[in-house]
C-alpha cells in the first residue's frame, strides 16, 4: 500500500469530505502537517510515495526532496503549480497533478455575475445611489441583448466563460493569439486584435496568464479607448494590467469602470486610490474556490488518485512546459 502525507495550510479546508476515501488507498500514516511542522520534523518525509496538499504546500526544492527520497506524485488540491515546483523537482520525474480545473469553476462564475451586472451598469448605479443618497435617474445601458462582451486569453476560464455566454443574447469577441478560426468558431467566438477586443466591447473580462509576455499587456492606451460606460473585470491576475495606466485613465473617464479582484501588488500599496475611486470595485481575490466550493478540488484530487492507482493518465497532470505557460 502506498503511504503518504497531507501537508497544507488547512487540510479540513480541501479533504474534508474525501479523506477517509484517500485513506482507502493510501496508508497516511502521520497527521496532518503543515509546511511550518514538516520544517521541524522532515523526516517525517522518508516513507511518503505521494502528497496531498494544497494552499500552503513546501517548496518542492532540493532540501525538501532529499528528505522526500520516495517521493513520486504529489496531489495539489488548488490552482497554479508556479510558486512550489523547481527545477529540482522536474529533474526528479514526480508527477504533480492539480486542481485547477476544479479551482475554474468558480471564477467562471464570479465572471458571468459580473459581466451580466456590468451590462445594467450595476456598479455605476450602486456607487451613485450611495453617494447622492438618492436614486440617480436612469441612464442608457448595454444590457444582455446585442451587446458585445469581449474576452482577453482563451485558456480554461476564458473558454468556460465563452461557453456559458452562449445562452445569452450577446456577441463575444475574443483576443487570443494562440487560438485557431476553428476554436474559436467551435466556441461561438469572433477572433480580433487586442485593440478592437477593447474598442468594441461593453464589458471586458481578463484571463491572461502572469507570464514576462504578459506583464503590462493592458495599457493606458488600451483601456482609454474603451467604449463609453464599459466595464473592465479582472480576474487573473493584477501583473497584466499597467496600474499606473489603469488609475490615470479611471480618473480622467468616470464613465468606465473597473471591477478589480486582482491587483499588483496585492492588496494594492496603503494609499492607493483603487480604495477611493468610485469607478473601482475592488474584491479581495474572491473569485476562486472559497469555503465548501474548495471541497471540489479535494474530490478532484481523489479521482486523480484513483486513476493514479489504476495507472491510468492523469487527467489534470502538469508537465513543466505546461507550468510555464499556464503561468
Amino acid at each position: 500500500m502506498l503511504k503518504g502525507l497531507f501537508i497544507l495550510d488547512d487540510f479540513q479546508l480541501i479533504y474534508r469530505n474525501v479523506h477517509q476515501q484517500i485513506r482507502q488507498y493510501v496508508d497516511i500514516y502521520a497527521e496532518p502537517q503543515t509546511k511550518e511542522s514538516i520544517e521541524k520534523n522532515p523526516t517525517l518525509l522518508e516513507e511518503a510515495d505521494v502528497m496531498f496538499s494544497g494552499w500552503g504546500c513546501p517548496m518542492l526544492d532540493k532540501r525538501f526532496l532529499a528528505e522526500a527520497k520516495n517521493l513520486k506524485a504529489v496531489f495539489y488540491g488548488a490552482g497554479s503549480i508556479k510558486h512550489i515546483v523547481t527545477d529540482a523537482f522536474w529533474e526528479r520525474g514526480i508527477q504533480i497533478t492539480s486542481a485547477y480545473a476544479a479551482n475554474a469553476v468558480p471564477v467562471v462564475e464570479f465572471t458571468l455575475a459580473q459581466i451580466l451586472f456590468s451590462l445594467k451598469r450595476g456598479w455605476y448605479y450602486v456607487m451613485k445611489t450611495k453617494l447622492d443618497c438618492e436614486f440617480p435617474e436612469k441612464e442608457e445601458v448595454p444590457g444582455t441583448y446585442g451587446s458585445t462582451i469581449g474576452i482577453v486569453s482563451l485558456g480554461m476560464i476564458g473558454k468556460k466563460v465563452c461557453q456559458i455566454l452562449k445562452q445569452f443574447d450577446v456577441h463575444v469577441i475574443a483576443y487570443d493569439p494562440y487560438v485557431s478560426k476553428g476554436e474559436a468558431k467551435a466556441l461561438g467566438v469572433e477572433l480580433c486584435s487586442l485593440q478592437d477586443v477593447f474598442r468594441n466591447s461593453d464589458v471586458i473580462s481578463l484571463h491572461a496568464p502572469w507570464l514576462k509576455e504578459t506583464e503590462g499587456l493592458i495599457n493606458g492606451p488600451l483601456i482609454a479607448s474603451m467604449r463609453a460606460n464599459a466595464t473592465l473585470i479582472n480576474t487573473s491576475r493584477g501583473a497584466v494590467m499597467n496600474e499606473h495606466d489603469l488609475i490615470n485613465v479611471l480618473q480622467m473617464r468616470p464613465d468606465i469602470y473597473a471591477v478589480l479582484d486582482v491587483t499588483h501588488p496585492e492588496p494594492p500599496i496603503e494609499g492607493s486610490v483603487l480604495y477611493t475611486l468610485d469607478n473601482v470595485i475592488l474584491t479581495p481575490h474572491i473569485a476562486g474556490s472559497l469555503s465548501r466550493e474548495c471541497y471540489r478540488m479535494g474530490e478532484f484530487m481523489l479521482e486523480e488518485l484513483k486513476l493514479y492507482m489504476d495507472k491510468k493518465p492523469l487527467q489534470w497532470e502538469i508537465t513543466k512546459e505546461q507550468s510555464i505557460i499556464m503561468g
